[in-house]
């Protein structure tokens, strides 16, 4: 089977998917096509423009299949070259521009909303990476569609729904077989939490920096990892969060700061943990997360968006309940730690690519027939 795969705005997490996709189909002949992630407005508007000019030829080949994210600008795409309209397509979400917190620092526009809504009515199959991924969008979509003045096809959101499914993106098997090496800290030691997340405001860096504050008020044990992909611009909170850790108490609580290119070293550190803490306010699947917790950490995170899909009450905190605050839990653990007694990580192997490489089997197949 020919099959040209289109990831226009190759983000990490957007990354990791295409090539595990392409690792365990060898089978079929692959024809990728990417675009730096960056100039985002430009990108997801333009990518139909910029590939066009460059890849024509390529693009007008004779294919199978298109499976592309949900970043392609798939109408105009389909539009400029003919013949991939006839292509049996699958559209892949790993986010949905309905449910992205506003930023402080840009300008709101529509434009992203609009590329995708009429990439979703191109497309023969939509694949979402979460329940909650697919749900905001199709909410997003209803929501959108009644605000405009009139011909507003409002029964476009149940043709949506009807070809919508559910498929994660699968984590690496590797993740299992490094568990079995994993080597946590004695019950004397501090507890080791380690975060793991891009350094932009979707993180939840301020939420982060309430919670090291609240820690370090309370002289307890405890040492924190900060990692994560890193940009130019990332909030400048991150420059106050490290102040703060590496001056208090001659910075005994701060582990290690900053982004670990190095996969195995990153591993490494992820495996000594005791913890993975989130404090998103927006996650669609969570990979650093699910990843951290394949190889043993115990999960924290908020009781909202995507998380309930994957973990229990117990690892998940409110901050509305008291008792139920990520303080609290850490403040929990702490002692438990001390006695042994912290609990086991929740099992996602149901994410593996062990688990979920027939099903992609048959969301391609069943494309190709539609």
């Amino acid at each position: 089977m020919r099959i040209l795969l289109l990831s226009p705005y190759d983000a990490t997490s957007h990354q990791y998917w295409r090539t595990g996709l392409v690792k365990h189909f060898p089978q079929h002949d692959w024809t990728v096509l990417t675009l730096p992630p960056r100039y985002f407005s430009w990108r997801i508007r333009g990518n139909s423009l910029s590939w066009t000019c460059s890849e024509r030829e390529r693009l007008e080949q004779n294919y199978d299949v298109l499976i592309a994210t949900s970043m392609t600008d798939l109408a105009s795409l389909r539009g400029f070259i003919p013949g991939l309209a006839r292509i049996p397509t699958l559209l892949y979400f790993h986010e949905n521009q309905f449910a992205y917190p506003a930023s402080k620092t840009k300008v709101e526009s529509i434009e992203p909303q609009i590329v995708t809504l009429y990439g979703a009515i191109a497309a023969d199959r939509l694949i979402f990476n979460s329940e909650f991924n697919r749900k905001t969008f199709l909410s997003g979509v209803k929501t959108l569609l009644k605000k405009l003045p009139d011909h507003a096809p409002l029964t476009i959101v149940s043709l949506l729904q009807k070809k919508s499914e559910v498929l994660m993106v699968p984590l690496e098997d590797c993740l299992w077989e490094i568990k079995h090496e994993a080597n946590k800290t004695s019950s004397s030691s501090p507890l080791v939490i380690t975060w793991n997340h891009r350094w932009e405001y979707d993180k939840g860096p301020e939420k982060l920096l309430a919670v090291v504050d609240e820690l370090l008020t309370r002289s307890v044990n405890f040492k924190i990892n900060i990692l994560g992909q890193q940009f130019r611009s990332s909030p400048v909170i991150f420059n106050e969060l490290e102040e703060k850790l590496r001056t208090t108490r001659n910075g005994k609580h701060l582990g290690t700061w900053g982004f670990i290119k190095d996969r195995a070293r990153y591993f490494e550190i992820l495996k000594q943990s005791d913890i993975v803490l989130s404090t998103a306010i927006h996650d669609f699947q969570g990979l650093s997360m699910l990843e951290a917790v394949a190889l043993g950490c115990i999960p924290l995170a908020p009781d909202t968006l995507v998380y309930p899909e994957w973990f229990p009450a117990e690892y998940l905190y409110s901050e509305d309940q008291r008792g139920h605050t990520a303080v609290d839990k850490i403040l929990n653990w702490i002692e438990e730690k001390k006695n042994n007694k912290l609990p086991v990580a929740p099992d996602v192997k149901f994410l593996s690519w062990q688990s979920l490489s027939s099903r992609y089997a048959s969301a391609i197949d069943n494309t190709l027939e539609r």
